[in-house]
Parts: structure tokens; C-alpha cells; sequence
């Protein structure tokens, strides 16, 4: 698809993930423009011609970026990756004090540059964020979301498709709930291709019973600790699938992700920010999309939101 034109992304920080994102947005012709954001001066600007550098291979997209909070102006989207970094050991959550400091001071600078721009929370733990974003911006609802677990879906469907021996464009699962530990598969919507999950064992092929995808369910939930062990941050993949968030909204596309935005009376819950199947477009959030749950899924998806409310709570963010 060709970029919208005039479209400008806005990333704020320079780390490992905002750079990351850059370089998948440029790569990928997600937007017209990627302005990097970030207060390290000589990181920022080395960051940003490293990028510049390799435009000549990447089609239309230009980088500017700085230290200066003017380069986030006018962007159509802005994706905030500034935040402590998790180190290993520690959850998503133990991180939510110092970055909801971070975004008390940095949202409304942020929306006095870009107030008509869909803003999307990358930094953990980012269901806790949503809800602080929406309240120091001051802005609509549907217009401050995070990448939620559009990710560890990712991570399901490459794990399902390891497993049963096809492409993972042609596995369909989603986990919901908390992007933390509290997430789980929605199993009863799961499809290998056409096949429900559970159906699976075409040809002879040995089917997937309820201990092996419990295995899966818990590799996901795992699986960003296992990198940060082993590297000391997740990068590319966060990089990439925030970079597909941004062109269903700038493409205005009605895609269908699992983003986590603020819910209200969603199987029961209200108030918190939680994953869920969710249609993305141009005006951020366009809709909710209500699916059967099982009775399990449902006391699994409250027991989610009641781990995002207590964080709230602690943080007088309920």
C-alpha cells in the first residue's frame, strides 16, 4: 500500500525499541515521515543520521528527529517509547511508578506539539500508561491506546505454526487480557486456518491437546523474559509490529488487533485498559468488538483487569 501522503510519525525515545520502530516504520513505508524524539542530545542525533543514512534504499521516508520537543509537531501519530527500561527479573508492572512520572510531565508538552495526533503507549507496563496517558493528555479516549498485545499474539501464532507446520499468516489467534502476566489465548476463537484448534489433525497429524497448548500459552507469556535475559531488551519484533499499528492508522485500514485501550462493560470490566480484539483506523480506536467468551476465559479476563486495577489503585490512578 502506498504511504498517505503528508503523514508524519511521531517516536519519542531513542532507545533500543524507539529506534527499532523507526527503522521498521522506514523500512516498511509506514509513513511519509518518522521524527525521533528523545532529551539525549548526541544519542538522538547519531540515532537519527545512522537512520538517514540508509534512506536511499527505503523508498520516500525521510527521519528528522532531535532533542527538541518541536520535532514531534503536527505528527499524525505519536508513539511513546521513553520510559525505565525492564530489567531482567522484573515485571511489566514494576516499572509502572517512575514511567507514570515520566508521563505526567511529557503528555501535555506532547499535545501542546501534536493535539490532533492518535497517541500509542509502546512503554511498559503500558495497559497502566493507557490509562495515565488518557488522563495527562486530556484527550478523547479513542485516541490514546497502546500496542497492548498485538506482540505476544505475534508470538502465539509463531509458536502454533512451529508446531503444526504452516505459515503463521494462516494461524488466527489473539491473547487478551493484561500485557503482563495475567494474558491468555482465546482458544475458543482460535484457527488454523479454517479449523478450529482444538479440531486440528488433518491428514493424520497428531491433534493439540490441553497440556501442549497450556505449554504454549506459557511460552508467550514468558517469552519477553527469556530476551532480556539473554539480551537485555526486546527490540525488533515490539519495533515491527508497532510499526503495522501505525499504517492501520494512517491507512486508515479498519484492521482488526488486540490493542489495549480503556473498556467499558466489556464482559464485565470498565474503567481499565486490557487488550481485546479492536478495529484501528484513523480515528485511533474505532471500535470494540464484543466475541463469546467461555465461562473460564471470562473469570480469567476479570481476574486480568482486577491485576490492572490494583496497579491503578497503588498508583491513585483508579
Amino acid at each position: 500500500m502506498a504511504v498517505i501522503e503528508n503523514s508524519k510519525l511521531a517516536i519519542v525515545g531513542a532507545g533500543a525499541v524507539g529506534t527499532s520502530l523507526a527503522f521498521s516504520a522506514l523500512l516498511r513505508g509506514s509513513a511519509r515521515e518518522v521524527a525521533l524524539y528523545d532529551i539525549r542530545t548526541e544519542k538522538v542525533e547519531a540515532e537519527v543520521l545512522d537512520l538517514a543514512h540508509g534512506t536511499a534504499f527505503t523508498g520516500a521516508s525521510r527521519i528528522t528527529g532531535g532533542s527538541d520537543i518541536g520535532v514531534v509537531h503536527g505528527a499524525n501519530v505519536v508513539v511513546i517509547t521513553a520510559g525505565a527500561k525492564q530489567e531482567p527479573g522484573q515485571s511489566r508492572l514494576d516499572l509502572a511508578g517512575s514511567n507514570v512520572a515520566i508521563l505526567r510531565e511529557l503528555m501535555p508538552a506532547l499535545v501542546e506539539q501534536a493535539p490532533d495526533a492518535i497517541y500509542m503507549l509502546v512503554t511498559n507496563p503500558c495497559d497502566v500508561l493507557t490509562i495515565a496517558a488518557h488522563r495527562f493528555g486530556g484527550l478523547p479516549a479513542n485516541r490514546v491506546f497502546s500496542s497492548g498485545t498485538v506482540l505476544d499474539s505475534s508470538r502465539l501464532k509463531w509458536l502454533l505454526a512451529e508446531r503444526v507446520g504452516v505459515a503463521p499468516s494462516s494461524v488466527h489467534a489473539m491473547i487478551v487480557g493484561e500485557h503482563g502476566d495475567s494474558e491468555f489465548p482465546l482458544w475458543s476463537q482460535a484457527r488454523i486456518g479454517p479449523i478450529p484448534i482444538r479440531d486440528w489433525a488433518p491428514a493424520g497429524r497428531r491433534a493439540l491437546d490441553a497440556a501442549e497448548l497450556d505449554r504454549i500459552a506459557d511460552d508467550v507469556v514468558h517469552a519477553a523474559y527469556q530476551v532480556i535475559a539473554g539480551k537485555g531488551a526486546t527490540n525488533y519484533a515490539i519495533g515491527v509490529s508497532g510499526a503495522r499499528i501505525v499504517e492501520a492508522i494512517l491507512r486508515d485500514e479498519h484492521a482488526i488487533l488486540p490493542v489495549s485501550s480503556i473498556l467499558h462493560d466489556y464482559q464485565g470490566v470498565s474503567g481499565v485498559a486490557l487488550s481485546v480484539p479492536t478495529i484501528v483506523d484513523s480515528s485511533g480506536i474505532s471500535e470494540v468488538l464484543p466475541l463469546p467468551f467461555t465461562d473460564d476465559e471470562t473469570a480469567r479476563f476479570r481476574a486480568s483487569a482486577e491485576v490492572v486495577a490494583s496497579s491503578l489503585k497503588k498508583l491513585g490512578l483508579d
